[in-house]
């Protein structure tokens, strides 16, 4: 059974700094691509951040560009969002989500349904 579980999330003041971190178990972490979406008050989810298996390929959402780095740990079987600059408008629940395809060369970008595994979500809130 694929398990996501995403630690980190947290209360920060405006321009702070928080990283995510997505721990995963029951698949081949390093094989396949994963993705950070996030869900604010009264929105639909939303892509925020993709890299692929080895992490020679990312793309971002254009409102986090610059400010958000997504990253992985294969031997972690981890992976990561580092977010600085952080705004009031990027209070959301943050999730991780992994495809199943392996090695694929292009991560799926904001394609939610090609994501196939999720985890429960971690509360980041930015406070002006």
């Amino acid at each position: 059974q694929v398990q996501l579980v995403e630690s980190g999330g947290g209360v920060v003041q405006a321009g702070g700094s928080l990283r995510l971190s997505c721990a995963a178990s029951g698949l081949i972490f390093s094989r396949h691509a994963m993705g950070w979406f996030r869900q604010g008050p009264g929105k639909e989810r939303e892509f925020v951040a993709t890299i692929n298996w080895s992490s020679q390929i990312t793309y971002y959402a254009d409102s986090v560009k610059g400010r958000f780095a997504i990253s992985r740990d294969n031997g972690k079987n981890t992976g990561y969002l580092q977010m600085n600059s952080l705004k009031p408008e990027d209070t959301a629940v943050y999730y991780c989500a992994a495809n199943r395809n392996e090695f694929a060369h292009f991560p799926p970008q904001d394609h939610i349904d090609s994501y196939h595994y999720w985890g429960q979500g971690t509360q980041v809130t930015v406070s002006s």
